[in-house]
């Protein structure tokens, strides 16, 4: 069933737990999304967000990921993702989408607030909730890189001006998070985790958290993140999978697209179910 609200954020905040967000590209990432969440029996929002148009088509995956929202036996958000067009921001939510996020980290503050302001009265008007983002987050959240360090942080005094002038009801944080899935280890400020928290009056979101161990990911749950963002992890199972079905030869698998692409589905399916639970608090081994 189509639709995660803000109320399901706020809610998760209150409780300590987070929900959590994947992104897709193509059909097979997105039925493992939805799978994973009726496994679960949980809410959980479906990023088909805006670089990876580029790949899909806007029209081709925005339609994918609304079907398979609709026909879900569970709550699922389609929410559209780093995108600094307000145009594009626009089609989205007349098409259907529950959330979006205008991502105005590059501009200037003033910038930034005047820029997302417009997009959420564009939200709210169509009855979606929208994220912004105060600070840029590090790397390419489509293609990762190992290279990635940490970029500037959050900071705490300027989030309740922030979010109070743009009426965004969710806030994307820079924490020492990166995208995609870094060589180094990544060590989140869970200080200035908290100190947002304390602060900020809407949920707060962790982009880049492929990657991160779930001892870390745990813990930026327990101080305060209430929505969970997973793109890398999800490639890295589809193509390993893909790759070790392709390695057997078409002739082996009889050249059928499902002998191979059935089980790299299946590994990402996996990767849901697992993250699913850590957000809620429940702890889980590959």
């Amino acid at each position: 069933m189509l639709g995660v609200g803000v109320d399901r954020l706020l809610e998760a905040s209150r409780e300590g737990r987070a929900i959590a967000a994947f992104s897709t590209y193509n059909l097979e990432l997105t039925q493992a999304i939805c799978r994973g969440a009726e496994a679960c029996g949980v809410p959980v929002i479906l990023q088909a967000g805006a670089s990876a148009f580029r790949y899909a088509g806007r029209d081709a995956l925005a339609a994918v990921a609304m079907d398979a929202a609709r026909r879900a036996e569970v709550e699922v958000g389609v929410h559209l993702d780093h995108s600094r067009d307000l145009a594009e921001v626009s089609w989205c939510l007349q098409h259907g989408y529950t959330s979006v996020m205008f991502d105005g980290s590059a501009l200037s503050f003033g910038d930034n607030v005047t820029s997302t302001r417009r997009a959420a009265d564009v939200a709210h008007e169509a009855g979606a909730w929208i994220e912004g983002e105060l600070c840029g987050i590090a790397g390419d959240e489509d293609v990762s890189d190992p290279l990635a360090v940490t970029g500037r942080m959050t900071d705490p005094d300027q989030v309740v001006e922030f979010v109070a002038a743009t009426g965004v009801d969710a806030l994307a944080v820079s924490v020492g998070n990166v995208h995609g899935i870094p060589e180094r280890v990544v060590d989140l400020d869970m200080a200035r985790l908290r100190a947002l928290k304390a602060v900020s009056p809407v949920p707060l979101v962790l982009h880049g958290a492929s990657g991160l161990s779930d001892d870390v990911l745990d813990a930026a749950v327990r101080c305060g993140v209430a929505k969970l963002n997973i793109n890398s992890e999800l490639r890295e199972a589809f193509l390993t999978s893909l790759t070790a079905g392709l390695a057997t030869g078409p002739a082996q698998v009889g050249y059928g697209i499902e002998a191979v692409f059935g089980p790299a589905r299946a590994a990402v399916e996996q990767i849901v179910t697992r993250k699913i639970k850590l957000c809620a608090g429940e702890r889980s081994h590959p």
